[in-house]
Formats: C-alpha cells, sequence, structure tokens
C-alpha cells in the first residue's frame, strides 16, 4: 500500500536525522570540569525539494548528509495520488531515490558533483483514454552529474542530470465507462529502459557548519 511506503520512508528520514544528531552530542570539558555540547560537531545536513517534480504535481521531500569529507549520502521521497474518476483520469505514483555524491566546492553541497543512485518506483498513469499501471515495483539505477548553487548563506539551487536504466513490468488497459470501476486489461508489456532515469532542480536547505573543516578531503 502506499501509506505503507511513505510511513517506511519517513522511519528512515527520521532514523538518519536521530543517527546525525547523535554525533552532535560529543563533550568538551571547560577548565570547570563542566561539560558542553559541541554543536560544531554537527555534519552538514540538507532538507530538500525537487521543484522540476514539485512543478508537474508530483511532491518530493529529501535529506542529504555528509558522511567523510566531500562525500554525501541522501534519501529522496516523491508521492503523489490524483485521480479523477468521473473523466478517467488518473496521475498516481510514489518512489524514491537513494545516492552518494562527491563534491568538488569549498563548501558543503556546493560546486560541482558527480555520484551513483538506485531509484524504486511505481505508478497509474492514464490521460485520454488509456492507461498504464506499473505491475510491479520497478527498479533501476545509475550515474549523476550536476552543479550545486548557492543562492544564499543556507540555501542552495542544485541542477542534476542521471544517465542509468529503469525495470520492469506495465499494464495497459482501458479504462470502462459503465461507472463499475472496471478496467479491461489490453496487455503486460516490460520496461527495459536506458537513458535519462533522473532530472533535478533542487532548492536545499542547509544545516549545520557552513565551513568545510581542514583536512576533510576537499
Amino acid at each position: 500500500m502506499p501509506m505503507a511506503w511513505t510511513k517506511a520512508f519517513v522511519a528512515t528520514l527520521l532514523f538518519t536525522v536521530a543517527i546525525t544528531g547523535s554525533r552532535a552530542q560529543s563533550v568538551e570539558s571547560d577548565s570547570a570540569g563542566t561539560s558542553l555540547t559541541c554543536l560544531s560537531s554537527l555534519p552538514p545536513l540538507a532538507l530538500k525539494t525537487n521543484l522540476l517534480y514539485d512543478a508537474v504535481l508530483v511532491p518530493t521531500i529529501g535529506i542529504e548528509v555528509s558522511v567523510y569529507g566531500p562525500w554525501t549520502v541522501s534519501l529522496d521521497w516523491f508521492y503523489t495520488w490524483i485521480s479523477s474518476n468521473r473523466h478517467h483520469r488518473y496521475w498516481q505514483g510514489y518512489g524514491g531515490y537513494i545516492g552518494v555524491r562527491h563534491y568538488w566546492g569549498e563548501q558543503p553541497f556546493t560546486g560541482h558533483h558527480a555520484g551513483l543512485y538506485a531509484l524504486g518506483l511505481t505508478y497509474d498513469v492514464e490521460w485520454g483514454g488509456r492507461g498504464y499501471q506499473a505491475a510491479k515495483f520497478g527498479w533501476g539505477g545509475g550515474v549523476e552529474y550536476g552543479y550545486s548553487l548557492p543562492v544564499s548563506s543556507r540555501l542552495n539551487l542544485d541542477f542534476s542530470i542521471g544517465l542509468g536504466f529503469q525495470d520492469g513490468e506495465y499494464k495497459e488497459y482501458l479504462p470502462a465507462d459503465d461507472n463499475t470501476g472496471h478496467y479491461l486489461w489490453q496487455s503486460t508489456r516490460k520496461r527495459h529502459w536506458w537513458g535519462p532515469t533522473k532530472a533535478e532542480v533542487s532548492l536545499k536547505w542547509i544545516l549545520g557548519p557552513l565551513k568545510v573543516k581542514k583536512g576533510d578531503g576537499r
């Protein structure tokens, strides 16, 4: 069910934030022996949304965490469930990306970057009297390249494109006009797509330190 996948992503997102937050709990002692929380140990962290997907009514939310110097790990989730039974129009789907990136900028999440990603998704799209529904959850992956441009001290605009493959099955159907909600199955096809599988113009809100620590490999 879509809600189950949504709950799973939210749980993963909260777990990632919790692990990240735990790294900020390292303490130092002052001359009086008082323990102080070292907030500067919080790693660079970014919350983001893909404006391209948002523009076509597929809301997205994501998190990206610096894990080792210029390397980051990201989780992105998209979800939409729009339907109109009277007009037989469906724009439904959900899924996500998990990726690893390397940045070459002087600040966190800034400058040129390249990486690898995996994706998973399902969908049901019907328009103009014919529908296409995923027969099962589809998978894929690829390589990506992009550039992240600072627009303020805490906001970045990230442009990237990913090339790779997507594999899965989908059913073609004709929506019935007898008000029963039944669909007329036409065929089941396999999808083996090679080409662009990811496009991103993301707005990122950066948390944590804005300065890159010396010796982190950037």
